[in-house]
Formats: structure tokens, C-alpha cells, sequence
């Protein structure tokens, strides 16, 4: 145990109170439970440890990463029957989802210490969901994902910009910004700015990484592939990158993909889960998550410029950064007019040079255009709508 404390002082030294994620104050940090989910990458384990340095007595909190070898002799339980024997109020959990049944012992700590706040954190987000069903209703879970166009100027170029609602957006409250040369910053964000890590070296490799892992191992060892299927995940990904953008025709891609018409709507809810695409559905039901899905897009477009590479789609970026940032705070649904429907709103999305036509019947219908710098009539610059948290 004292290894451990060893290792979680280090990191606490050795980080930054510089920059805060937009999930930073968003969460209710007074549950005695909470989960923090996500795609790897995004920043969930940063955020956690400013939170405890920049609010907590470091003698009473623990981090601990369920990765780390000594929980292969040692369980979490134990761990926290001896921290709270010791005076600790704040357990703090990465990875979780690298300890097997580990929702089981989170809930025995919940119960015999009432005294304890737990947090955890965990990127297999099929298994985390999977594990907090079991947790009923004592664990508040929050879903992380990564950096805004807005974050993005903050943590790359020191621009500091408040955060914009959709209604201040579609009535030209960003204008006042007066923000000098955002197109190219703004091609530089689609390309490698979504992820925090992009600030290091390497990026384009542990993106690669990142992609591999969730593909090869957490949504196989969750769903129980073979390695064959793992390798069909990879290729219905690629398929998707170079689309414009992908509507899904099942039969089709069980084809392409030599497998089971019957499996791929399950493909494709494993790979979003674990935030490598997004389905953008209709609302006939009326329900967040329960209509038809219409197209499938990658999750961001930092992933199309990876995977697509020199085949990459300049319209599904657009659409694909819209749907990625929008839908952190709005139930965002496919159109029968547009491309999107927010809040009865039609949006349809292209370059400078798109027209009125498309949503000359939409009773609220709006133009985003990319290669623009300020808003005018029904016409919103693309970038605007990375401002939103």
C-alpha cells in the first residue's frame, strides 16, 4: 500500500492546473459514487487528478490505477477496508474496468463505508454500462468525451472564449468575439485537436493505438470475439471512414464484411459504445436512442483524417464534427429535410458555396457553412458550433 501512495503523490505532482475540461464542473462531486466514462484519450484520468489536487487534503485521497500489479494479490476491497482503517475519505479508481467483477466489490466498499466517496473511472464504456446496471442506483455516471473547438483554443493557443448555447449561436452572439484568423485553426482542430494527447509526440501513432486497442481487445473480451471478428470490426470502421457519410444497408456490409446480416447492427453498437462511431437516428419514437438509424458517422474527425487518410470525405468532416459537438448538450436527430433536426431546427452543412434550396421548406431552417468566418441572415459559420461546451 505504500507503493501505491508512492506512485499516486508522483502524479499528483506532476500535474497541471493550467487547463480544466468542460466535465470538470459539470460534476456533482459530492455523490458518494460516481463513474466517469468515456473513450480512451480523452483526458478522464488529467481531470480527476487536478480535481483532487486542486480541491482535497492529499492524506485523506488515494488514486489507484486497477491495472496496476499489485491488485493481482490484492483486492479492492481489502484495499479500502485498510484505507479507511487509515482515515481515507476519497477512493479514487482508474481503469476499472480492468478489474474482473469489479461493480460487485464497488458496491460492497459503497455499503460498509458510508464514510467513503469513491470515485471510478473506465474506457471500456460496454463493460463499465454493463457493470453499473449492477450498481442500481447508487452510482451517478458521468460520459466524457474530448476537447471542443472552444477547449481546443484554450489548451493549444491560450484563446480563451466563454461557452456559447445554440440559441446565442443561431442569433449571432459569437460575432461579438471578433476572434482573429479561425479557419486555419479551426483545420488544424478537425486534423489532430479533439484529442488532448495531440499536444504530445507521436500523435498519429497512439491514435492508431487507441483504435487498435478498443477494436483487438476491449470490445472482443467484452462481447467474447474470436480474433477473425476483431479483424471485421477494423475493416466495417474503414468502410465507414471513406463514406459521405455511411448509410447503413446491412445486407450490403454483412457482405462486404463476410458475416451475418444479423451481427452487424451489434458491430456497430459495440464500436459506438466504445466511441469510434456515432448512428445518428430519426426521432419517430420520440425517444433519444430509440429511432431508426439513418447514417453512421466516425466518431470525430480526427479519426477520418487518420483512418481515411488521403480518401477523407471534406463534407462527412463537416457533418461528423456538427453531430460530435452538438450532441454533448442537445438530442440531435436526423432530417427529413436537412442534415440535422435540434430542437425542431433544421441544419443542413457544407462549404461556402451552399445554397438555400435544401431547406427552403424548413419552417426553422439554418445554412452552416466551413470557410467562413462570421454569421449572416440563416447562415452560420461551422466552427460557431464548436463553442457549446
Amino acid at each position: 500500500m505504500d507503493k501505491l501512495f508512492e506512485q499516486y503523490n508522483k502524479l499528483i505532482s506532476e500535474v497541471d492546473l493550467g487547463f480544466l475540461r468542460y466535465m470538470h464542473n459539470e460534476i456533482n462531486w459530492q455523490n458518494r459514487l460516481i463513474g466517469l466514462i468515456g473513450p480512451r484519450g480523452v483526458g478522464k484520468t488529467t481531470l480527476v487528478l487536478q480535481y483532487i489536487k486542486q480541491n482535497l487534503n492529499l492524506n485523506e485521497t488515494l488514486y489507484v490505477s486497477a491495472e496496476d500489479f499489485y491488485f493481482v494479490d490484492n483486492k479492492i476491497t481489502d484495499l479500502a477496508d485498510k484505507f479507511v482503517k487509515y482515515g481515507g475519505k476519497y477512493l479514487f479508481i482508474d481503469e476499472i474496468h480492468k478489474y474482473k467483477d469489479w461493480s460487485k466489490e464497488i458496491k460492497l466498499i459503497y455499503d460498509y463505508h458510508k464514510e467513503l466517496k469513491i470515485v471510478f473511472t473506465g474506457s471500456s464504456v460496454l463493460d463499465i454500462k454493463k457493470g453499473v446496471s449492477d450498481l442500481s442506483r447508487r452510482a451517478i455516471v458521468y460520459n466524457m468525451q474530448g476537447l471542443s473547438f472552444r477547449e481546443y483554443l484554450q489548451l493549444f493557443h491560450k484563446i480563451s472564449i466563454q461557452i456559447f448555447s445554440l440559441e446565442e449561436i443561431l442569433n449571432h452572439k459569437v460575432e461579438a468575439l471578433d476572434l482573429k484568423l479561425p479557419l486555419p485553426l479551426f483545420e488544424n482542430y478537425l486534423k489532430n485537436g479533439y484529442y488532448p494527447f495531440s499536444l504530445e509526440d507521436d500523435f498519429e501513432i497512439r491514435l492508431k493505438q487507441i483504435i487498435n486497442q478498443t477494436l483487438e481487445v476491449d470490445i472482443p473480451i467484452f462481447a467474447d470475439m474470436n480474433v477473425s471478428t476483431g479483424r471485421k470490426l477494423k475493416q466495417l470502421l474503414s468502410i465507414i471512414s471513406k463514406s459521405v457519410p455511411f448509410k447503413p444497408n446491412m445486407t450490403k456490409i454483412a457482405q462486404m464484411l463476410s458475416a451475418s446480416r444479423n451481427n452487424i447492427s451489434d458491430y456497430c453498437l459495440y464500436i459506438e459504445e466504445a466511441g469510434m462511431i456515432a448512428q445518428l437516428r430519426n426521432n419517430t419514437e420520440g425517444i433519444r436512442g430509440l429511432g431508426k438509424v439513418e447514417k453512421i458517422y466516425l466518431d470525430n474527425p480526427n479519426l477520418i483524417y487518420s483512418l481515411a487518410q488521403d480518401n477523407s470525405n471534406i463534407g462527412n468532416i463537416r457533418e461528423t464534427f456538427f453531430l460530435n459537438q452538438m450532441r454533448v448538450k442537445y438530442n440531435v436527430f436526423a432530417s427529413s429535410i436537412g442534415d440535422f433536426n435540434i430542437d425542431n431546427n433544421v441544419f443542413e452543412v457544407g462549404g461556402k458555396n451552399k445554397g438555400q434550396n435544401q431547406i427552403k421548406d424548413a419552417e426553422n431552417g439554418y445554412i452552416v457553412k466551413d470557410d467562413i468566418e462570421r454569421a449572416y441572415l440563416n447562415i452560420i459559420p461551422l466552427w460557431h458550433f464548436g463553442l457549446t461546451y
